[in-house]
């Protein structure tokens, strides 16, 4: 490359070569317009859409269904789509174009939505997506999860999917293909309840004007902010992915600003977790871009420890401030997967690692001073009570051992664990996720939630179902906070929100796990089918509560009932008791909520 460039630099005075780099680059990582990968796939062939009526369809179709690329797709001529809403709710509906003939400069456009008298749901508050088509796999084979290693794509069934969300508001259509519209309507807080109708058009170069109808049925109750909802969500952030992506230098204004409208995104799902990694590779370099050390440490020639807070510190001020996610600060880990930790020796001037377990004296050599230095630091900025020091599926006994150390540097630090329930620790543990089918003791979750302590579920690449994989049913990612609900949980963490594969806007397959386990959405501020459905069912999460509360203090018996007996169908025993698809549940569900 190197060589290249002085190349260039001598035959052609510099300049054009450097403009190539920047559009290979800007190839290599797309925030703009990009070239999907080809579906290989047996689709429509060229008899079934010359068979069309008509060249050009449009028509309503449902959120649950990923329609295929190539296919002409299966949808009933619906031109009108209805939906109800609390005020202050995110609605999401999906249209779907097809073509047997190409289509140029396609756009979409839609109108107010008009209540009775003056009331009015702004344009404004409506977004609508070309929904773009991503590489994926599947489980493992005989379906037992995602988990292991995936060496070999070829050696995985794989497809494209509809799965990102595009910020590009003008596209090309190919002959013979589908283009699905994503809709999402956000219902003002302060908007009056009634009816609102609006319609969605269609529109392009050599395409005539073609529309649907809209209609929203806002129902006199209200959400509250996503600031305000008590749902502990919980999707780890990788701020490294997007410095890699944007190629922008890491802790710049650059890299901020590039991160700033992703993670106000996640603010407004109602996320309440800053991730922060105190040491190198935490996970052992396991994502595309591994985590770093966001604090400094170094040894200096007496034996004396210095440590350097400046990169913890813009980022945390960044998300507590300018990304609006404060709740709550974790940071990984004292228990790496790979017990070696890192700090720069001033007497070698080299950069040096302990390999020590928890309980050896030369691992509390290490963490010791760095805790008690952590804990000064953070009481200075304010940040102590909200940081916790976190753990990541470690057995009990390096926790017990780390838990001791922490409790020696300051007995107020809040700790937190994702991984299997212990009764020994529990206790210790402010914030603890365990995995999905595992459950909490009934007195033992009480006990937690009188003391303040926080008691949420997680999935990973375990679970076959429910999960947010680029080739899961939709439905599932609204089914799971719902779940939460079910299971007398506090919330749901995943393990990542980010972590962008090499390829992330054409290819979501990874070198381990199934195909989107790493990333929920895209480059260039782009949400996702599985995102958005995410946030639907965080919404059914509050609105279950809510409601609880309101009938609990009207004293109305047979609601309640009704309400926490079709919640109960959300776990492994009520799909298996009701016999129901996840998307019956969460049509059913939804009107409850809606008429209660």
């Amino acid at each position: 490359m190197k060589y290249t460039l002085m190349l260039c630099a001598l035959l052609f005075g510099g300049p054009l070569c450097v403009s190539a780099q920047t559009a290979a680059m800007a190839e290599k990582y797309p925030l703009g317009d990009y070239e999907e990968l080809t579906d290989t796939k047996p689709h429509d062939g060229a008899e079934v859409w010359d068979a069309l009526k008509k060249p050009v369809g449009l028509s309503w179709g449902d959120t649950d269904t990923r329609y295929k690329k190539l296919d002409v797709p299966k949808v009933e001529n619906n031109t009108l789509w209805r939906a109800k809403a609390w005020k202050g709710e995110r609605v999401n509906g999906q249209a779907v174009l097809w073509t047997a003939e190409a289509l140029d400069d396609v756009t979409v456009t839609v109108s107010d939505l008009r209540g009775s008298g003056r009331a009015t749901i702004p344009a404004s508050a409506v977004e609508a997506s070309f929904v773009r088509y991503v590489m994926t796999d599947e489980l493992n084979k005989g379906g037992g999860g995602g988990c292991g290693h995936r060496p070999n794509k070829a050696d995985w069934d794989s497809s494209v999917v509809a799965d990102v969300l595009d910020t590009v508001s003008v596209r090309d259509l190919k002959p013979c293909s589908a283009q699905p519209i994503w809709v999402n309507v956000r219902v003002p807080q302060d908007a009056a309840p009634g009816t609102y109708k609006g319609t969605l058009t269609v529109s392009g170069k050599n395409l005539k004007p073609m529309k649907l109808r809209m209609e929203i049925g806002v129902v006199n109750r209200t959400l509250p902010e996503p600031a305000d909802w008590k749902f502990h969500l919980d999707l780890w952030q990788n701020p490294y992915s997007v410095a890699r992506y944007h190629q922008v230098p890491l802790w710049s204004r650059e890299h901020f600003d590039a991160m700033l409208p992703l993670m106000k995104r996640l603010a407004a799902a109602g996320q309440k977790v800053v991730t922060a990694s105190i040491m190198h590779k935490p996970w052992a370099g396991q994502t595309e871009d591994h985590f770093d050390s966001m604090i400094g440490k170094t040894r200096k020639i007496d034996g004396s420890w210095e440590y350097d807070y400046t990169v913890f510190d813009k980022w945390v001020d960044f998300m507590l401030n300018e990304a609006g996610i404060d709740g709550q600060i974790n940071c990984y880990t004292m228990i790496p997967w790979a017990l070696s930790f890192d700090y720069f020796d001033q007497a070698t001037s080299r950069v040096q690692f302990v390999n020590a377990e928890p309980g050896d004296s030369a691992y509390a050599a290490y963490w010791l001073p760095f805790l008690k230095d952590f804990s000064r630091h953070l009481r200075g900025k304010g940040w102590f009570e909200k940081t916790a020091i976190s753990m990541d599926e470690r057995p009990m006994k390096a926790m017990q051992e780390a838990i001791k150390l922490i409790r020696e540097a300051d007995p107020e630090f809040k700790i937190t664990l994702a991984g299997n329930y212990h009764d020994e620790i529990q206790a210790d543990l402010y914030d603890l996720s365990i995995p999905y089918t595992h459950k909490f003791p009934e007195a033992v979750k009480a006990q937690r939630e009188k003391n303040g302590q926080i008691s949420t579920v997680y999935i990973c690449c375990t679970e076959a179902f429910p999960n947010t994989f680029t080739f899961s049913n939709p439905a599932e990612a609204a089914w799971l906070p719902v779940h939460a609900v079910a299971g007398d949980y506090d919330g749901v963490l995943r393990w990542t929100y980010n972590s962008w594969t090499a390829d992330p806007l054409r290819d979501s397959r990874f070198r381990t796990w199934a195909a989107g386990d790493c990333y929920i959405v895209y480059p260039g501020n782009r949400s996702s089918i599985r995102f958005e459905r995410l946030i639907e069912g965080i919404q059914n999460a509050e609105k279950i509560r809510l409601l609880r509360d309101e009938l609990k203090a009207d004293g109305n018996d047979a609601g309640l009932k009704e309400l926490d007996e079709t919640v109960a169908l959300f776990t492994p025993e009520g799909l298996k008791k009701s016999q129901m698809e996840p998307e019956a549940m969460l049509v059913q569900l939804q009107e409850l909520l809606n008429t209660l």
